[in-house]
């Protein structure tokens, strides 16, 4: 028998972790369960907690552009208010629409516009989470430049609740800019379409996103050939000088503003439509360097897409053991990567994370720090921790 509990306070939920540890249960932890298919496999646990309920804004400061939510508010609620305030949390990836605050931040999910405004590490100025032995620590705080603390809140971003249970979020804000456009250069190889993205990186063009899509890819979103998108946001004058100054990197399609969140959202979308497809299926993720990002792209067979100004590349999966001869031959090629997503089944045939890196026996140790009996959470870290 298992038991699902629901705390609707930090104190709540500091409460029942320590209980739980206290008689050596083992916990799931999680917000909305929107990430199940991502990292590790789900192990069968005898309590779980679910964030869901502390999902209120515990303080908000407009001008200071600062903002502290519960882990369980919806990412999209949160996004509404603050757009209210023409402020927002530059954050999105799959599932982002579902997923809970303390769930994009566990998985340290970002996506395209990372190139500008960075990951969550960047964004995130201050938490507050429970640990098993029973205490509520707060880390960072509500000032931008406050630096007190914030390395134990990033211990926890990324760490797929393997650590403590995030109970709040302190963000800083970005302000929405007035304008937006994206153009979209389509090329009929990968190595012109490389040479645009490097024209763009050295020009005094500054992009919000740089992506590329390679053919399968754009097939998908009704495009062809290779597709680098260029993403520009700021006032009027800035979005007419960039597409002046876009135009030496060949004839580009600019999209209307519909257009645009259409083609945005829709990348955002692949891996779960690729997922409700391919039961089997899997996504993995690579990082290389700029210089590399293209020779990453070149070795997807299935459909591709690169973060082309990060050296973040991703390929879909129909079958797990595609996922494991790309990401194998990635691995001795010298890039990092992880099988990012993939189905309940197909977790036990892959080895999710096949070169950890040398402060893996680091991680080890801190997860022993934070959890010796190895109680919550188990195996979500790519199944290794």
């Amino acid at each position: 028998m298992f038991e699902t509990n629901y705390p609707s306070t930090p104190e709540e939920l500091r409460d029942a972790l320590a209980g739980a540890a206290r008689a050596k249960r083992s916990i799931e932890l999680f917000g909305a369960n929107t990430k199940r298919l991502m990292a590790g496999p789900r192990a069968s646990a005898s309590v779980q907690l679910s964030t869901a309920k502390l999902n209120r804004i515990v303080q908000y400061e407009p001008k200071d552009l600062t903002i502290s939510v519960g882990a369980g508010t919806p990412f999209s609620a949160l996004s509404r208010e603050l757009a209210k305030q023409g402020q927002m949390v530059p954050l999105d990836g799959a599932w982002s629409d579902e997923s809970t605050v303390g769930g994009m931040i566990g998985a340290n999910v970002s996506g395209s516009r990372r190139r500008l405004y960075g990951t969550a590490r960047d964004l995130v100025i201050g938490m507050q989470f429970a640990t098993l032995d029973g205490k509520l620590v707060q880390s960072g705080g509500m000032v931008v430049k406050n630096v007190a603390g914030l390395d134990m809140a990033k211990l926890l971003i990324g760490s797929f609740g393997t650590l403590a249970a995030i109970s709040t979020v302190n963000f800083k804000l970005a302000p929405i800019p007035p304008v937006s456009r994206t153009l979209l250069f389509q090329f009929d190889d990968l190595k012109t379409a490389m040479a645009a993205r490097d024209a763009a990186l050295r020009g005094v063009l500054n992009p919000v996103a740089v992506d590329l899509l390679n053919p399968i890819l754009a097939a998908q979103l009704n495009l062809k050939g290779f597709v680098l998108a260029l993403l520009f946001a700021g006032n009027q004058a800035v979005i007419e000088r960039s597409n002046r100054e876009a135009e030496s990197l060949g004839t580009a399609r600019p999209l209307s503003h519909e257009e645009d969140q259409k083609f945005w959202h829709a990348l955002t979308q692949v891996t779960r439509h690729h997922l409700d497809k391919f039961k089997e299926g899997a996504v993995a993720r690579v990082s290389t360097t700029l210089a590399e990002c293209g020779d990453a792209l070149g070795t997807v067979e299935g459909p591709g897409h690169a973060h082309a100004a990060s050296g973040i590349v991703r390929a879909w999966f129909t079958r797990p053991e595609q996922a494991s001869r790309w990401l194998g031959a990635s691995v001795k090629r010298g890039w990092k990567g992880v099988v990012e997503y993939s189905g309940e089944a197909a977790k036990s045939q892959l080895t999710l994370w096949p070169e950890p890196g040398g402060d893996f026996a680091l991680m080890k140790r801190i997860k022993q720090m934070f959890d010796p009996e190895g109680l919550l959470n188990s195996g979500r870290l790519y199944g290794l921790i």
